[in-house]
């Protein structure tokens, strides 16, 4: 019924790719009986032939086109709300979404993956949808090394180390000394096959002695961590728990429940100066959730080992956040809370004084909080998948942007800040309320360094 109405150009074309969905909200696709599917045109309707410079005309330039064509979509949008939805979805946008899609994939495919500009397509945001977040994260973390060919040897070789320290640390002692039993039975039947006896009495040391309460006893070890796993269980049941993938008795859910118990577990019985701190769950969450969605199936299988390792390389600049001793040093989490409190009077002075002095509120009250947990109880899941985009792919640490984005935050809101007192705002920044998390990245890119000796990025 259309044909020869509309001549589309290729890259406006991918404006109604084959699966608009995964690009943007908006789209709804309709599949005929035959299996052909239209997401622009209903049956029946009847196209409108578009001259915008006069009978029988093409558009001057691209840009031209693109406006055009944006006009048109937004007006058939208007006539039929329904079928659309409620947010008009431009076609610039989605083509731009398209256009990401297509560098990052092409970036992802070279032998050699270029770093930074990695960096500057993820700080634009990741497209959801066939794994390329995955694989982006576990580049800017460093965990995939930039040559392509040793991906799957340097998988193989962290993979492995983790299910040996499963193997070594989460086990019981019961399952340790039963493994060490059979072993030694297996032995002595091979050297002793021919000769018979009377049975031997197998000792005990003191070590493995259930009753033993010596610090070197692995049984008093495995008691000490059974509270650690306890409370990681408290935890875990209340992660995220309007999402069927974390909450529920499920068995999907209670697998993913178990994965992510073993990491906190073992991080636990790796750092015991820090062990488990109550929050870290929600740290873990958005990066377990992301490696074990990855359409390859391989790469979700082992989604709890590469969670592991990267949960370890995310920490490893704020771990000190986490240790109460260090709280005063350098490193300490008021030390980065002071950081904080200069960054935004270098940047709107007449709000920090408002907090600081007419309110009282220090950032220990709400800050300590954003920055511990990297803002996983501030926003619900798929704004944080955003902002993490941003945080991993700063060429100056996560560090650097988290402070920027928490003092962003804090002048998104200084309007109602001002006028507010210090119950008000206390309840505010504690309770963050939803905001455009682009324009809050933005702000928070936009910022002047602070003057402190902590160095911010340029």
């Amino acid at each position: 019924m259309f044909e020869g109405k509309l001549n589309l150009p290729e890259k406006a074309c991918r404006a109604f790719p084959d699966r608009p969905g995964s690009l943007a909200a908006g789209f709804d696709i309709k599949a005929d009986r035959s299996g052909k599917s239209d997401s622009t045109f209903e049956s029946g309707e009847e196209l409108e032939i578009l001259k915008p410079n006069g009978p029988g005309s093409a558009p001057e330039s691209e840009d031209a086109y693109v406006e055009m064509m944006e006009e048109h979509f937004e007006s058939r949008v208007r006539r039929n709300p329904k079928k659309y939805g409620s947010r008009l979805v431009s076609v610039k946008e989605v083509i731009a979404a398209d256009d990401k899609r297509s560098d990052l994939e092409y970036e992802l495919a070279q032998k050699e993956i270029n770093l930074e500009k990695l960096q500057r397509i993820a700080d634009t945001g990741l497209p959801d949808g066939g794994g390329l977040r995955a694989t982006a994260w576990k580049l800017l973390l460093g965990y995939l090394p930039s040559c392509r060919d040793l991906w799957e040897k340097e998988l193989t070789e962290n993979r492995q180390k983790y299910l040996k320290l499963k193997e070594e640390l989460l086990l019981s002692p019961s399952e340790i000394t039963r493994i060490k039993d059979e072993v030694s039975n297996y032995n002595d039947q091979n050297a002793d096959n021919d000769v018979d006896g009377p049975l031997r009495r197998e000792e005990i040391s003191q070590e493995d002695h259930p009753l033993s309460s010596g610090k070197a006893s692995v049984w008093h070890q495995y008691f000490q961590h059974i509270e650690i796993a306890e409370q990681i269980g408290r935890d875990l049941q209340r992660t995220h728990p309007d999402m069927k993938f974390f909450s529920g008795d499920a068995a999907f859910s209670r697998k993913n429940r178990e994965a992510m118990r073993n990491i906190l577990l073992l991080f636990a019985k790796l750092n015991p100066v820090i062990r488990y701190v109550q929050g870290m769950n929600e740290v873990l969450a958005p990066m377990y959730y992301v490696f074990s969605t990855d359409p390859d199936e391989q790469n979700a299988e082992n989604a709890e080992a590469d969670s592991f390792s990267c949960f370890v390389r995310l920490l490893s600049d704020s771990v000190d956040h986490f240790c109460q001793q260090l709280d005063n040093s350098s490193g300490g989490i008021l030390s980065t809370l002071s950081h904080l409190a200069e960054l935004l009077k270098a940047n709107d002075e007449e709000l920090w004084r408002h907090l600081e002095y007419t309110n009282e509120i220090k950032p220990q009250f709400y800050a300590f909080r954003w920055i511990t947990l990297l803002l996983t109880q501030e926003f619900n899941l798929q704004p944080i998948l955003r902002i993490w985009d941003t945080l991993l792919s700063n060429p100056f640490g996560i560090q650097d942007m988290l402070l920027r984005v928490c003092c962003a935050m804090l002048l998104c809101m200084k309007s109602r800040l001002l006028s507010g007192d210090f119950v008000a705002n206390l309840q505010l920044l504690q309770h963050y309320p939803d905001v455009n998390i682009e324009h809050l990245l933005q702000v928070a890119r936009d910022l002047s360094p602070d003057t402190s000796s902590y160095s911010l990025s340029p």
